[in-house]
């Protein structure tokens, strides 16, 4: 086990805690912010597929719902929780997880809204199995995946194991925040992670 995987599986939640801007009101739209509590939408996961070289991340692109968003580097706070994006205007990736494309998770983050306004993952609930997300590399190739599945999660019972744990295939995770907003907390107080696996290589 490297130390990536060390890194992924000591976190208790590493679920992003601050999805929302410190004055953010939970949003009108209950349809494309809120999610309908356990929202659960899978079908039968491909075959693995081939895995890449390790190289980061520069953009992330989910055409169905309109994502094209470049990605900065996202750590661990202090809390052993994620790091999130500084607003709403960019997604970030987790760089001690795999790179997109390597053996398997990669990890990437934006928040829901910001300052009352949509952020990159606004309409990330609605993405569909069979959709596709690329992820530009600084390699200059591009690494296409195919949604497997999209789950809503309780941020007080998130599964790390299932969204961080170990697998055999190169994978990938969207994540961002869901469910219903605590005005006390000032934040969501759900995950929505979207599942997707490797599918294919675009070279420059």
């Amino acid at each position: 086990m490297n130390r990536r995987w060390l890194a992924l599986l000591v976190l208790a939640t590493i679920a992003i805690t601050g999805c929302a801007g410190a004055d953010a009101p939970a949003p009108a739209s209950a349809g494309s912010a809120e999610s309908p509590a356990g929202l659960k939408i899978q079908q039968e996961e491909p075959a693995p597929s081939l895995v890449l070289p390790a190289s980061a991340p520069v953009r992330v692109q989910v055409p169905s719902i309109g994502v094209d968003s470049g990605l900065l580097d996202l750590g661990l706070q202090d809390d052993g929780t994620l790091e999130v994006p500084p607003d709403g205007t960019s997604a970030g990736w987790y760089v001690d997880a795999p790179t997109p494309g390597e053996l398997g998770p990669a990890v990437i983050a934006a928040h829901v809204d910001w300052d009352g306004q949509p952020g990159v993952f606004y309409r990330l609930r609605d993405v569909r199995p069979g959709e596709e997300i690329s992820v530009l590399r600084e390699d200059g190739t591009t690494a296409v995946f195919v949604v497997t599945g999209v789950e809503q999660f309780a941020k007080d019972e998130f599964p790390t194991q299932t969204v961080y744990g170990d697998i055999d295939h190169a994978g990938l995770r969207l994540i961002t925040c869901g469910g219903s907003f605590d005005s006390t907390a000032r934040s969501y107080v759900d995950n929505i992670v979207v599942f997707a696996e490797f599918d294919r290589a675009v070279p420059v």
